[in-house]
């Protein structure tokens, strides 16, 4: 029986990571997780069960209990809370805006690491594979993942392509960038790869060339370990 497929891809916002790693999960037929959407899921946990974001403990002890259900299918990937769907919620300026005061509690990520880990392993359970993109996959959650890639870009593209996809200017998506990445950085290194990660520079390829550039680093990894296992 072969092992499962991991592949952990990190990088900052804008790089185009989380619709390539849809993209690729979706070509290989395996799970995909964005545990971005997990932190996500809990700022909008707190807010909506009135937790203040600068009680540390109270957000970590909101972590521990919270109700969270991650939809792992990469052509309709979900996030929930309980019974509830809140896809769309979590991507509201309500939630962007605060999503690092969340993400950067240490008792939180530590409570996030092994819900990811437990769920990258439901995916490799359920569909032999997963990939899991964030912003320490590839160092913390997955280090001995068979794939290791950090997504970069310079801060113009990613600017432009965030501005695109929310349709403002791109000025308008500094903060939402720049800024957070300052922030998140401070608990997780996401900007250079670590030994054995992969890194992939999407600031001049399109979507197309970013996936085949992920999907050629899959296919030398495994190439390789069949290499060795033979």
């Amino acid at each position: 029986m072969n092992d499962p497929l991991i592949i952990a891809i990190d990088g900052p916002s804008g790089t185009g990571k989380s619709s390539v790693s849809k993209t690729v999960a979706t070509r290989l037929g395996i799970s995909y997780l964005d545990t971005g959407a997990m932190y996500r899921a809990l700022a909008w946990s707190c807010v909506a069960s009135a937790i203040d974001l600068d009680d540390s403990a109270a957000v970590s002890a909101h972590a521990q209990t919270f109700d969270l259900r991650m939809g792992m299918d990469p052509a309709a990937p979900s996030v929930g809370v309980g019974d509830r769907r809140i896809d769309r919620e979590i991507r509201e300026d309500a939630v962007t805006s605060v999503v690092s005061r969340v993400a950067t509690n240490l008792d939180v990520r530590a409570n996030m690491k092994q819900r990811q880990r437990d769920l990258i392993a439901e995916g490799c359970a359920a569909t032999g594979g997963c990939v899991a993109e964030g912003r320490d996959i590839t160092t913390v959650v997955a280090p001995d993942a068979a794939v290791r890639i950090l997504m970069t870009a310079s801060e113009d593209a990613r600017m432009q392509r965030r501005s695109r996809q929310l349709r403002v200017a791109t000025e308008a998506t500094r903060s939402q960038i720049v800024d957070r990445d300052r922030t998140d950085s401070t608990v997780s290194q996401f900007t250079t790869a670590a030994d054995g990660v992969v890194t992939i520079d999407t600031s001049d390829i399109d979507f197309a060339q970013s996936v085949d550039a992920v999907l050629h680093v899959v296919k030398e990894a495994t190439d390789d370990l069949s290499t060795t296992a033979g």
